[in-house]
């Protein structure tokens, strides 16, 4: 069955427009350039990138007592549960990239969500046939996938940490129970929800009353403790993982799953006592004499940064303005190239033949970047003839909004790890101290497309859905880390951490002024974005693009890039001005 499917897969037909679908935002506004004025934080030694400063603070204690970076990753990630849990946490999942600094291993490792044993390509087919809107499906049990960051972090614990996992554990289960200050983003984010179709945070009595206590909404300053999280993590710190995917905790779950007031979903214990990360070999690329690593499938994320940058590769782009037409329009071009790749083969490599190799070849993305001109636009965009491996058939095992991080040890080991519950708020389903995914939807929601051939990203049992997450690494010739970002945003991700690596490789950008420079975006349209409201790209630059044929679109993009750079004395963090994260050095 896999290999039919792989089959029907073969022959794509062109993709048009190119581009991440439009998905309602309900992520905060971005605050865009308003913090321009950032500068790159420093540290001789160590450094914690996060979304929120508190995580942020407690990732750096625990570097400072003798921890490694896999060791401070999994504790930030643990606590930006409690306090950033519109984006995500142990309800959700992750990847992640360690760069062990001694022995210059790069590892990558796959926390994604799975579908339920018993889901199929139905799952989100309604009574007429066809893939139900995607605001209908997201709240409720039916978009929850079995949460993998657990998981995750307690396996690349096993193999890198030095200091004990309770003690990872500790600081947010101190925080939770003495409270914390909610944040302006936070409080904008259940303001914004509210306005949506979905309106996950009032339809669950456990969801309500914690986010909206005696019935007003929570808001800005306001003091906010958690003490259900606090018991689920001193079970987690008793017991490990295994404390969270069998026993109380994960009835709880499956429970809320079962019984949730619209769309109850499929989730078994099975599926959360059966859950096991995945170890990968990270997709690595030569771009300018740096070696650019990614995540592979099923995130779509490494492979198509890469393949951007692959298009571009034969583009003088360091002699072109920065913010200029050229420069632009060549990594528009670029982007719609690989997004048609990306929809015809990124998927999981356990269900459908993806050719990753093939996709990054050196002659394959010559041939790619040949098709773009500097002074005209592609009429149309669609993905290359490939050939197919065979699916791995690794199927169901018996028995058994985002954020990005990025740290740095004194020892030199490194991590960048994407981690998402997927939409604001998720499910909108609330247990136990934390909020459930909604990562189903990132499965495409019709089984087959237009013309009745299989889709590569259809939903079937125990697979994890495409995501475009993706966590990146920069290495130098010998070996050693010269980058490390990533970022949420949705299907933006990519365009989003392509333009950073374009903007320090090609155009010399230090880190903090790559990250804060306005973004760029393509969905079908370009996306340009808006400084407070007001342009932020050069007019010549719009014009030149419309007279190439681009539809162009201004607007607020919310990216949430975390970076570090290697320099001579050290290490330069970075953090983007439109969230509320926070560089913490350790020196």
């Amino acid at each position: 069955m896999l290999l039919l499917l792989a089959l029907a897969c073969r022959h794509p037909t062109p993709v048009q427009p190119v581009g991440p679908a439009p998905v309602p935002d309900t992520q905060p506004e971005a605050a865009n350039a308003c913090r321009a004025g950032l500068r790159p934080v420093h540290a001789s030694r160590a450094m914690v990138v996060s979304a929120h400063p508190e995580a942020s603070r407690i990732g750096a204690e625990i570097l400072r007592r003798g921890g490694s970076a896999a060791d401070a990753a999994a504790a930030v990630a643990i606590a930006l549960t409690l306090v950033e849990p519109q984006s995500s946490g142990i309800g959700g999942g992750a990847f992640l990239l360690h760069h062990d600094g001694p022995t210059k291993t790069l590892t990558a490792w796959d926390g994604r969500e799975t579908a339920p044993a018993t889901a199929g390509p139905d799952l989100f087919v309604g009574e007429d046939g066809k893939g139900r809107p995607w605001p209908q499906v997201v709240p409720g049990g039916l978009s929850v996938g079995t949460p993998g960051l657990l998981r995750l972090l307690e396996a690349l614990h096993a193999e890198q940490g030095k200091l004990a996992w309770a003690e990872l554990i500790a600081p947010t289960i101190a925080l939770a129970e003495e409270g914390f200050t909610v944040t302006p983003r936070m409080a904008t984010s259940i303001a914004q929800v509210e306005r949506t179709p979905m309106d996950p945070l009032r339809r669950e009595e456990a969801t309500r009353a914690y986010f909206y206590p005696g019935g007003r909404a929570l808001a800005a300053g306001d003091h906010l403790r958690n003490p259900a999280l606090a018991a689920t993590l001193r079970a987690v710190a008793a017991g490990g993982a295994d404390a969270f995917y069998t026993g109380p905790i994960a009835e709880h779950l499956v429970a809320a799953v079962h019984d949730a007031s619209v769309n109850p979903g499929r989730l078994e214990p099975s599926d959360l006592a059966s859950y096991r990360p995945v170890r990968r070999e990270p997709v690595c690329l030569d771009y300018r004499g740096h070696r650019v690593c990614g995540h592979p499938p099923p995130t779509s994320g490494g492979t198509t940064v890469l393949s951007i940058l692959g298009a571009l590769e034969p583009f003088d782009l360091a002699g072109m303005p920065v913010d200029g037409v050229a420069a632009t329009h060549l990594e528009v071009e670029a982007t719609r190239l690989a997004w048609a790749d990306r929809e015809a083969y990124l998927a999981d490599p356990a269900y459908v033949g993806v050719p990753v190799d093939a996709m990054l070849a050196d002659d394959y993305l010559a041939s790619r970047g040949a098709l773009m001109s500097v002074d005209a636009r592609l009429a149309t965009v669609a993905a290359g003839e490939l050939p197919l491996p065979v699916a791995s058939g690794a199927l169901c095992p018996e028995g058994r909004d985002t954020t990005q991080i990025v740290v740095v040890d004194g020892d030199g080991d490194v991590v960048s790890m994407t981690s998402s519950i997927e939409n604001a708020f998720g499910s909108g389903l609330f247990v136990d101290g934390f909020l459930l995914n909604n990562q189903l939807t990132d499965f495409a929601r019709d089984p087959v497309d237009e013309g009745g051939h299989p889709v590569a990203n259809a939903v079937a049992a125990c697979k994890r859905p495409r995501s475009s997450m993706a966590p990146t690494i920069v290495l130098d010739a010998d070996g050693e880390v010269e980058l490390a970002l990533g970022s949420p945003g949705g299907s933006r991700i990519i365009g989003y951490v392509a333009r950073v690596l374009v903007d320090v490789l090609d155009h010399g950008l230090d880190v903090q002024a790559a990250v804060s420079r306005p973004n760029l975006a393509v969905t079908g349209a370009v996306e340009l974005e808006d400084d407070c409201g007001e342009p932020a790209w050069p007019a010549e630059t719009v014009a030149g693009l419309e007279g190439l044929g681009h539809t162009v679109k201004r607007g607020s993009l919310n990216s949430g890039l975390a970076a570090i750079q290697r320099v001579d004395d050290g290490w330069l963090g970075a953090v983007d001005p439109r969230r509320e994260g926070e560089a913490v050095p350790v020196d």
